[in-house]
C-alpha cells in the first residue's frame, strides 16, 4: 500500500498551506483522477467526494500563514504532509488513526522533499500527475484550501479570496496596497508590482 502527500497553496501570498494523504484501494476508479492544476472547480469537487467516500484512507493537514512566516514555506509544506499522514483515517470514522491493516509500506511525496513521518517516503517531481494516490492527495489538498480561502473572503471581502485564492493576482496586489496586508497575509512573502 502506498500513501500520497502533496499540498495546495505554496505560491500565495495569504493563507495556510494545505496537505493531504490518501491511501487508495486496488479497485478505485482512477479515471476521476488527474493533475488537480489541469481539472476544472467541479471535476474536483466531483472526485473529491468518490475519494472520501472509496479511499482506504485519508487525512489533511495544515500549516498557517503564521507557521509559514516562522518556519518557512518549504518546512509549513513538509509539516502540513505530516500534520496529513497523522490525520489519516478510514472513511466514516470520527477521527484520526488506522487499523493495522491499513498502515501504508510507503509514502510518495510530490516535489523533491519528504515530511518526516513514521513509513519510508520517497520524493518524486511530479508524482501529482503520475501517481494515481498523489493525484488523489492533490485534488484533496486544493479543494479543501479553496474552500477556506471562500470563507476567508466572507470574513476578508476587500480581498477577494474568494477569486484569487491568495495567489499573486494583480487584483489581490492592489487590495493590499489599498487596505495593508489582511490578518491572513504572509508577511514573509514580498508583495511585487
Amino acid at each position: 500500500m502506498i500513501c500520497g502527500l502533496d499540498e495546495a497553496g505554496r505560491g500565495p501570498l495569504a493563507g495556510p498551506v494545505c496537505a493531504a494523504a490518501v491511501i487508495l484501494p486496488a479497485d478505485f476508479p482512477r479515471d476521476i483522477l488527474g493533475d488537480s492544476k489541469k481539472l476544472t472547480p467541479a471535476q474536483r469537487e466531483a472526485a473529491e467526494k468518490v475519494i472520501y467516500q472509496k479511499s482506504l484512507a485519508w487525512g489533511i493537514g495544515w500549516a498557517s500563514a503564521v507557521e509559514i512566516d516562522e518556519i518557512n514555506i518549504l518546512q509549513a509544506s513538509l509539516l502540513a504532509m505530516r500534520r496529513a499522514f497523522l490525520d489519516l483515517r478510514p472513511p466514516g470514522a470520527d477521527g484520526p488513526g488506522l487499523p493495522p491493516n491499513l498502515t501504508p509500506e510507503e509514502a510518495v511525496a510530490d516535489g523533491l522533499y519528504i515530511p518526516h513521518i513514521a513509513v519510508p517516503c520517497r520524493a518524486l517531481v511530479r508524482a501529482d500527475s503520475l501517481i494515481p494516490e498523489v493525484m488523489a492527495a492533490s485534488i484533496l489538498a486544493k479543494t479543501a484550501r479553496d474552500r477556506e480561502m471562500i470563507r476567508y473572503s466572507q470574513l476578508y471581502p476587500e480581498y477577494g479570496y474568494g477569486k484569487h485564492k491568495g495567489y499573486p493576482t494583480k487584483a489581490h496586489r492592489e487590495a493590499i496596497a489599498r487596505y495593508g496586508p489582511s490578518p491572513i497575509q504572509r508577511m514573509s512573502f514580498r508583495v511585487k508590482g
